[in-house]
């Protein structure tokens, strides 16, 4: 299946992070990215040109209108679907306006919102063939490999999974997920191995001390090091350098 771009734009920390991690967790359909602002949303569908908005009326900057009005002076056509806790009938005149498909209030469940995304999917986007659908299908390996080569690049230094999320452009909650999906482990454990292996290539090197080899692969802390090492290698990091010598 065609993975499709969706653009989740809410102000609601709560609300917009809990909608993308529902559609996360449950379905493998669409790539989600989060805008807290109507301003963020604007940059995001410029630089991604989402399939789908999940836009709500009121936010900051630059409300959901505004954001619509900005796609179509953008030449793009999103499947747009208002989420809004303004029931009032001039928001949705706007909104279909400007090509809304769906206008729901607040408050809904999240499977709700995903059921709705599904079918508005299967009517605008479904039936379309997509003549790109393995470079689509490639897209979340091109996030983590982006990620991936950002982590070899800075493994030395104290990042966190939101500086990697914000070098691969993504949300920190879906390159979570997809450090588990793709890569089997976490982002610390991901990001231990690599700090690990180089510590192999030092240790093979034989002319630092450990508390050396640890602060230059990223640790700041010997001892923890020396653990996180046996846990991966197996043994410990004076164990693999003796090894290392009978080779």
């Amino acid at each position: 299946m065609k993975q499709l771009k969706l653009l989740v734009a809410d102000d609601e920390d709560i609300i917009r992070k809990g909608i993308a991690k529902y559609i996360i967790l449950h379905t493998e359909r669409f790539i989600v990215y989060e805008a807290k602002n109507g301003q963020e949303a604007i940059d995001l569908l410029v630089k991604y040109q989402p399939d789908i908005m999940l836009l709500d009326v009121q936010m900051p900057l630059k409300d959901g209108i505004e954001v619509m009005q900005a796609a179509k002076n953008a030449g793009l056509d999103p499947v747009i679907i208002i989420l809004s806790g303004y029931d009032e009938f001039k928001y949705a005149q706007q909104a279909i306006r400007y090509g809304a498909k769906e206008y729901l209030l607040k408050p809904l469940r999240a499977s709700d919102i995903l059921e709705c995304l599904d079918k508005m999917a299967d009517k605008y986007i479904g039936a379309v063939e997509d003549d790109n659908s393995a470079d689509e299908a490639e897209q979340p390996n091109y996030f983590i490999q982006a990620a991936k080569e950002y982590i070899t690049e800075h493994c030395t230094e104290n990042i966190s999974l939101a500086d990697v999320a914000e070098a691969a452009g993504i949300s920190s909650g879906y390159l979570s997920t997809m450090f588990t999906q793709y890569e089997k482990c976490n982002f610390v454990d991901y990001l231990n191995k690599v700090r690990i292996e180089m510590a192999c290539r030092y240790l093979e090197q034989k002319n630092l001390k450990n508390y050396e080899i640890a602060y230059k692969t990223g640790f700041r802390d010997e001892k923890y090091f020396s653990k996180v090492f046996k846990k991966i290698k197996g043994v410990t990091p004076r164990e693999y350098r003796n090894k290392n010598k009978m080779q």
